[in-house]
């Protein structure tokens, strides 16, 4: 009888969750896809600005540092989607702002570009706090006899302070990436068709709020364990030669 009564339960459910209408399933995975592209486009965006960042904060300046300190400071302090809403309405009508007084016309800035660029602001912050560190964590002797060679500052980058500081960045940069894929759910709030606002759409056009909200968790949980075997792998080659980096036992 129980398992009558869960295969009824779960009849209606399939049929919400089904790829073609009536289901929303279709639904659901194009939101799926467009938070992937937001995710992958802002942590490749904030890889970028944190290594400039990093190198920056240790290399740069006094007037970098302190802008880059500025900058850090900020976006960590400030919540996510109050960045979100600021970047999003008050950057872009800054910018038609300036537009239309030089003449231009007005742009419209499409919903992918803007994510990304938002997030990858965001994540650019800590980045360069988790490559800082990195870097950092390079046995200075290294370096040192780099530069005792020789190596100008790039080939130094490229051959050694990268490659070494790489398995000290990546757990750092593992939970960048999932809070990458987590914050692209703020994006609903500015109308982005990602993976939480058709969830929202999906629930309350049906009403099965918990059919289409535990769906999504369970597609942000598929998300969260494929990512910690690609970077659980990339950890291990990243480490190895290292003493203690054996296959077995990580």
């Amino acid at each position: 009888m129980e398992g009558l009564i869960t295969a009824s339960g779960l009849g209606p459910a399939l049929d919400l969750l089904a790829l073609s209408p009536p289901g929303w399933g279709g639904n659901l995975l194009r939101g799926l896809v467009n938070s992937m592209q937001i995710a992958l486009g802002a942590f490749g965006l904030g890889l970028l600005i944190g290594l400039l960042g990093a190198y920056g904060k240790l290399y740069g300046g006094p007037v970098i540092r302190d802008l880059l300190a500025v900058y850090t400071t900020i976006v960590r302090a400030v919540p996510e989607l109050i960045l979100i809403l600021i970047l999003y309405f008050a950057v872009t009508d800054a910018l038609n702002q300036f537009l239309v007084a030089q003449g231009y016309g007005r742009i419209q800035i499409s919903g992918v570009v803007a994510g990304i660029a938002v997030l990858g602001v965001v994540q650019g912050a800590y980045a360069t706090e988790v490559l800082r560190g990195a870097i950092l964590a390079v046995p200075a002797g290294q370096i040192e006899a780099a530069r005792a060679f020789g190596m100008p500052p790039l080939m130094l980058a490229r051959r050694i302070t990268l490659p070494a500081m790489l398995a000290f960045a990546l757990p750092g940069l593992a939970n960048l990436w999932l809070i990458a894929t987590k914050d692209t759910a703020l994006l609903a709030v500015v109308g982005f068709g990602e993976l939480t606002l058709e969830t929202r759409q999906a629930a309350g056009s049906t009403k099965a709020y918990f059919t289409f909200f535990v769906a999504a968790g369970l597609l942000y949980l598929l998300i969260s364990l494929i990512s910690g075997r690609v970077f659980g792998w990339l950890e291990r080659r990243a480490r190895r030669g290292e003493p203690g980096a054996g296959g077995g036992g990580r």
